[in-house]
């Protein structure tokens, strides 16, 4: 039997931005209790409210599911994905398709530009570690001797990466962005690694 928490998340997956009431009569429980998981949830980072108007008075809150939440449900995306990348290297060049994976690293690298300026080079090794678990990676970073050494733990790509090992590039070419400095890869869990460690050597960042 499924639990009051996984009802309310599938009742949000049929129909987006409802409000406390039409929760608590759809999973039958009293709204109380239904405003307690929708805490929860939120915390969770698995729904958002939003107030919405309907007249006159005051906004209602109204709820749905987040891009985490949906990702709670089974999903066909690594089947398409796979698909997807086999028809493009089909179809392009070579060089094009892994343009277009350091063209994907350079765009989301471009968008936290203010965000790291100015900072050290741990300072910016914290950013990329969350930035990159933003993106579903594990990541650790530690120091040895006169080097940084950066592990992914796990990697969302792991999968796609099998069939398409030019996805790797991406945030590979992501940490370099960020950080400023060619990030060198010792250890791939595609070849046998226990994960994925790349190398950089710190310098002074400009700001």
């Amino acid at each position: 039997m499924k639990s009051t928490k996984d009802r309310i998340l599938q009742t949000l997956l049929r129909k987006p931005k409802l409000t406390i009431n039409d929760l608590a009569e759809a999973v039958d429980i009293n709204p109380i209790s239904v405003r307690h998981h929708l805490s929860n949830l939120e915390k969770e980072g698995l729904i958002s409210a939003d107030e919405e108007r309907h007249g006159v008075g005051r906004p209602r809150l109204v709820y749905s599911l987040t891009e985490d939440g949906m990702e709670r449900f089974p999903t066909k995306y690594l089947r398409l994905t796979t698909r997807l990348l086999a028809q493009m290297k089909e179809s392009m060049p070579g060089p094009m398709v892994a343009n277009l994976f350091n063209q994907i690293a350079e765009d989301l690298a471009s968008q936290y530009a203010a965000d790291i300026k100015g900072l050290n080079m741990e300072e910016r090794l914290d950013f990329v570690k969350e930035l990159l678990a933003q993106e579903g990676f594990t990541v650790e970073w530690e120091k040895k001797g006169g080097q940084y050494e950066i592990h992914e733990i796990s990697c969302p790509y792991y999968q796609i990466g099998v069939a398409h090992p030019e996805v790797c590039t991406v945030d590979q070419t992501l940490i370099s962005k960020m950080l400023a400095v060619p990030a060198n890869k010792v250890q791939c869990i595609l070849s046998g690694g226990a994960h994925c460690t790349y190398v950089v050597q710190p310098v002074a960042v400009k700001n």
